[in-house]
């Protein structure tokens, strides 16, 4: 795996695993579910990576909006791919809330609505409330 999905906290924060892309849970939960979609290769920039990788997005990203959506309905939903500091092809994925949301005994406040999301913005997670929101995405994927 490349060091982008490394930093993001792979394998243990792997959701789904796809031939040549990863969904994974993204450590700083800005807005409630968020995620990591991120490409396997080295690629730095979105146009090197292969055809076929272009044509399975279309599946993960199906995958991630049925899944989220079967989470937590959501009122939008955001695909960020910023890549200046992790450099790797890869994508933040954001559900998007006009209210606060409450898993596990914390509140997700989507401080960003109905702007631009705040990426700075999110609530520290004991581990097993980490591990609890994987899980119930993990059991909200499709087969």
């Amino acid at each position: 795996m490349n060091p982008t999905i490394e930093k993001f906290g792979y394998p243990d924060s792997l959701v789904a695993d796809y031939a040549n892309w990863v969904v994974l849970l993204r450590p700083a939960q800005a807005t409630l579910g968020a995620l990591v979609l991120a490409h396997k290769s080295k690629a730095q920039a979105f146009s090197d990576i292969n055809e076929e990788s272009f044509m399975e997005l279309a599946r993960a990203v199906s995958d991630i909006e049925t899944a989220l959506r079967a989470f937590r309905p959501y009122q939008k939903i955001n695909y960020l791919m910023l890549m200046m500091v992790d450099r790797e092809v890869h994508f933040h994925v954001l559900p998007r809330y006009d209210s606060p949301q409450q898993f596990g005994g914390t509140t997700f406040a989507d401080s960003g609505w109905p702007a631009v999301p705040n990426l700075g913005s999110a609530p520290d997670i004991e581990p097993h409330t980490r591990q609890a929101l994987l899980t119930a995405l993990k059991d909200c994927w499709p087969a």
